[in-house]
């Protein structure tokens, strides 16, 4: 059995700035499952945590849409949850929450994904991501909201916020179905520190030369000043989850993807050259 707890960050300041709460609650099923997943986990049961200054239950209840949406999606039932109220915590006059979640899964030793068979000549397959996902907010929101309102439409990207707020992708039903059907020796959710994640599988060397063209909101950032080195260590740029695995069964993974309607690339390899390398260079 395994346990993971994980929250929406500070993407909730723009949800709250939009007011709009109905997607959230998918990113907060998302950040859970797409974790435990990695370890080859089956999730099973969730549980949800709110805390808020104000009682606002017509928030609430979008909030609650959004996590029972999530909740379908990873196949996993949601067996309770808290509320709770405590404006004493919270600064400011407006309405403020915070949105964190834990889920719970299965496996047996056997199944149990920690890596360890990952060595060089494997295959680094990219699923490609909705967006920002539910990292770097910080950043981000510093960086555009400097420069640009929530509610400004750019060219390729549309109007700005919807952008931001868009829901995390959840993997779960691929990325069950390939470690049932394939032979798999690695599984990263590219969430906080980005493509660096790769090195707590094993420290080994992960060349990424292949990613796909940077999506236009994140090319936008960078436009901003954010150095390239940074954004590969902050952001997803364009890459949700990584399976590492053996060169000749990529066809096969890369087809169950596709069946659940998930795009995705053979961005690279596994070396002997510890680090992790975009295109040649060295970001961790």
């Amino acid at each position: 059995m395994a346990t993971h707890t994980d929250g929406v960050g500070t993407k909730i300041i723009i949800a709250n700035m939009l007011k709009k709460y109905d997607t959230i609650g998918i990113d907060c099923i998302a950040m859970n499952v797409n974790d435990i997943i990695c370890i080859g986990a089956t999730p099973i049961s969730f549980v949800d945590y709110i805390a808020t200054n104000k009682n606002n239950q017509n928030i609430f209840k979008k909030v609650v849409r959004g996590l029972a949406k999530g909740a379908k999606q990873a196949r996993v039932p949601i067996i309770g949850g808290e509320t709770a109220i405590m404006p004493d915590l919270f600064s400011g006059k407006g309405f403020a929450m915070d949105l964190a979640g834990t889920v719970v899964g299965i496996l047996s030793k056997k199944e149990m994904m920690l890596g360890k068979s990952i060595k060089p000549g494997d295959a680094i397959i990219g699923v490609k991501s909705s967006g920002l996902h539910s990292n770097g907010y910080t950043l981000a929101r510093n960086v555009l909201l400097s420069k640009y309102k929530l509610n400004s439409r750019i060219k390729g990207i549309g109007h700005l916020g919807s952008a931001m707020l868009k829901p995390t992708e959840i993997y779960v039903k691929p990325v069950l179905e390939a470690l049932a059907k394939c032979k798999i020796h690695g599984l990263a959710h590219i969430t906080g520190g980005s493509f660096t994640k790769l090195l707590r599988l094993k420290n080994i060397g992960y060349d990424l030369d292949n990613l796909p063209k940077t999506p236009p909101l994140m090319q936008l950032i960078q436009d901003c000043g954010v150095e390239s080195k940074e954004m590969y260590r902050t952001f997803n740029m364009g890459i949700g989850f990584c399976i590492i695995s053996p060169k000749n069964n990529v066809a096969k993974i890369m087809s169950i993807f596709k069946k659940h309607k998930f795009t995705t690339y053979e961005i690279g390899k596994i070396t002997n050259k510890k680090g992790v390398f975009i295109n040649s260079k060295k970001i961790a």
